[in-house]
């Protein structure tokens, strides 16, 4: 029979697994979070300056 340490720290490594697991589908559901382009510093060629004109 296991000892009762080995019993919680599997248990605990089970609950940081689904932890990580439901952070990691709730920054996904979220998206790219919004960021201002600032037309001066894109590049010559960049699509930020081409939609700015």
């Amino acid at each position: 029979m296991s000892s009762i340490t080995q019993k919680t720290e599997k248990r605990r490594k089970i609950r940081q697994k689904a932890t990580g697991k439901q952070q990691k589908k709730a920054r996904a559901k979220e998206g790219t979070p919004p960021f201002p382009i600032d037309p001066a510093q894109a590049g010559p060629d960049s699509a930020e300056k081409r939609g700015a004109k």
